[in-house]
Formats: structure tokens, sequence, C-alpha cells
């Protein structure tokens, strides 16, 4: 099999949510052929001309125990938000310390104390 067919494969597998809903569309109507093209799969991951089933092996079982990090098919990002995770407000404030100095960062939390001091509010920013 040439490294052509591989990379097509790859493409494949990776946008395979893409191509799902036209795939199944597609080949509903082509249901009598089924049988045959589990033949084909079949044929392509036994017979050792091909050497399917190594491929199949060596690109995406071996992966998955050799490093586990790298291939995650459960990972699902989440949404940023800055206010649930205080981490981020932290990191924001060292940021802004080091691009504008201690003295900076203190004049600022000086002011947002006297402002809220003034309104009378029962809160205070950390």
């Amino acid at each position: 099999m040439g490294s052509g067919t591989g990379n097509f494969l790859k493409v494949v597998l990776k946008n395979i949510d893409v191509l799902a809903g036209p795939v199944v569309s597609l080949a509903y109507p082509l249901l009598p052929f089924w049988p045959y093209a589990k033949l084909i799969a079949t044929c392509w991951l036994v017979i050792p001309y091909f050497s399917g089933a190594a491929y199949v092996y060596e690109h995406f079982v071996r992966p998955l125990f050799v490093n586990p990090r790298t291939v995650n098919i459960w990972y699902v990002p989440r949404k940023k938000d800055v206010f649930s995770k205080p981490d981020d407000i932290l990191t924001a404030a060292e940021k802004y310390i080091q691009e504008n100095g201690p003295d900076a960062f203190e004049n600022i939390i000086n002011r947002v104390d006297r402002e809220s001091k003034s309104r009378g509010s029962n809160y205070a920013i950390f």
C-alpha cells in the first residue's frame, strides 16, 4: 500500500465526524453491497500482501499504549470562564506586575479599595 493511500486514510479518519452524515446517506441505498465491502476490508486486513492489520496496529493501536498523552480520543475542550478559575486571574495579575511593576499593581488595588469604600459596598476584590 502506498503512502498516498495511507495519507488519504488518515485524513478520512481525522474528519470522520464531518464525513459520517454524507457517507451514511449515500451508502444506505447501497447496503446490498455491504457484504462485499466487508469482504474487501477483511481481505485488506488479513492478506499479508496488503499488511492492513500491521498498518492499523502501527498507526492507531500502538500509539495508544506507547504514548497515551499524545492520543486522547475523549478530549473535550472546556469553555474558558475567567470568573470560575482563580488561576486565570492570578496569572493575569502576575503578567501585569511583570509588565508594569508591583507599584502600579498596588496603586490599582488602592484605587479600587478607595472606590469601594466610597460606594459603601460590602465586597472586596482580591
